[in-house]
């Protein structure tokens, strides 16, 4: 292998960097390179396991002298796409991760999952805006704007930002900041990553202990009456609350719950920060009786209870829809294609209450979804038995509510790119204009191809 490597002009690049180089054939190659969305298989040329920013920029300057395109994930649950050739960075090894509780401030390495944030704020009370799952990478959520289980009440994860470090398309290591690389800093807030690769991050974090949310399951017969009942009393919530509600079809798994394994079911989440939580969700718990009611006052650290995302990898593809309100049209058109008489292979459908402090940006960012009411998520597991009706039945979803829609998508659940036109959907047509100028600024080679940007 050593002579291969000096061949391709490998050896330079190992001397350079202190994480591992790998290459095709190596041992450790394919656990280095895979996704957590098992659906997604790369098969770069190079990876090189980037312990610090030192390292992305020698792998970027790398490929830049090679002509190579760069991709980059920490723990890829964001992947849609399979990377083929060039250099994929991996940014798990970079872990520091600092606190400081009198400014609130936390510096974030690249491959920081939100789980540890959590963990180490818990003892200052102190929160960040993070989503459904904490095993998701921290910078990549925020990169899409970040969709925080409190969203209605603290707004995006991206709102929170003091700054980024980034290395650019020529392996260029820069600070973006309100007042510094402003253009850069706009973008990175909403926009993924296609300018370039955020090796840390500073966020301010929000003070939060504890929490009235979880889980209640009612029985998927009862889905018309709950969804209904929904529609009106989420309009009815203040800004403490952030919730969804979701048809369920779970699989008869271990790990899943005994009276939520192979039926349809309705999940309805919350997460509140008021101390009235019972009043509050009572109106909900008199449409049905619930086969699971797990909603409590919970420390901030149980936040996964909320959402209950799957705990392993698994192959999935999923897409999102964006209502400006949640009328009855739309339920019944909803109900029609993946409710109790349905012959849905979906895992999940869920539909998320917006509004409230998502609504109100801080400052000009790339969020394009700052007036959307709901959003509505379409998710398959491409298992062997039902994976070829899958993507057909995701396009029929969309379909079925498409004249309900605003046409944009969330950019952190909008799934595998289409075309071009539906590349720029998650953002305003200015918003979009606005990147792809800066796309072709900053990176006129398209040196960075990942993500939503494949």
């Amino acid at each position: 292998m050593a002579a291969l490597r000096i061949e391709a002009g490998i050896e330079e690049l190992v001397r350079q960097v202190r994480g591992p180089v790998f290459e095709p054939g190596d041992e450790g190659y394919a656990a280095e390179a895979a996704a957590w969305n098992l659906a997604v298989e790369h098969h770069p040329d190079v990876v090189v396991g980037a312990t610090c920013a030192a390292d992305v920029q020698a792998a970027v300057r790398y490929a830049a002298g090679r002509g190579l395109q760069v991709s980059v994930q920490a723990t890829g649950h964001g992947a849609t796409y399979g990377f083929e050739g060039g250099v994929l960075i991996t940014t798990q090894r970079m872990q520091d991760l600092h606190i400081d509780p009198h400014s609130r401030l936390a510096i974030i390495d690249a491959g920081v999952k939100w789980l540890r944030v959590m963990e180490e704020g818990a003892p200052f009370e102190l929160a960040p805006i993070n989503g459904s799952s904490s095993d998701v990478g921290a910078i990549g959520f925020t990169l899409g704007g970040g969709l925080g289980v409190l969203g209605r009440t603290f707004g995006y994860a991206s709102d929170w930002v003091v700054s980024f470090d980034v290395v650019t398309a020529d392996g260029e290591l820069i600070r973006a900041t309100a007042d510094e690389n402003a253009d850069v800093f706009w973008a990175l807030r909403g926009g993924k990553s296609n300018v370039g690769i955020v090796t840390s991050m500073s966020v301010e974090l929000v003070s939060v202990a504890e929490f009235y949310g979880g889980a209640i399951y009612f029985d998927g017969n009862d889905a018309a009456g709950l969804f209904h009942a929904y529609a009106g009393w989420s309009r009815s919530l203040p800004e403490e609350a952030t919730t969804s509600i979701s048809l369920m079809r779970l699989p008869d798994m271990p790990d899943v719950p005994e009276p939520l394994r192979n039926r349809l079911t309705v999940q309805l989440s919350v997460a509140y920060l008021g101390d009235d939580g019972e009043a509050l969700l009572a109106p909900m718990r008199a449409v049905a009786p619930a086969i699971i009611d797990d909603v409590v006052l919970r420390p901030y650290t149980e936040a996964d209870r909320i959402h209950n995302d799957p705990e392993h990898p698994v192959p999935m593809e999923h897409t999102n829809v964006v209502l400006g309100e949640l009328s009855d049209e739309a339920i019944d058109a909803l109900l029609a294609f993946g409710g109790p008489y349905a012959q849905c292979p979906l895992l999940m459908i869920e539909i998320r209450h917006l509004g409230g402090a998502l609504g109100r940006a801080p400052a000009d960012d790339a969020v394009g979804l700052r007036h959307a009411g709901y959003t509505v998520m379409f998710l398959g597991a491409l298992m062997p038995e039902i994976a070829a009706f899958v993507p057909v039945a995701i396009a029929a979803g969309c379909e079925a509510l498409a004249s309900f829609a605003t046409g944009q998508t969330f950019v952190n659940l909008h799934g595998p790119v289409a075309s071009d036109g539906d590349r720029r959907r998650p953002w305003s047509g200015a918003q979009a204009d606005r990147l792809m100028a800066l796309k072709e600024r900053l990176d006129p080679d398209h040196r960075f191809a990942f993500g939503h940007w494949s």
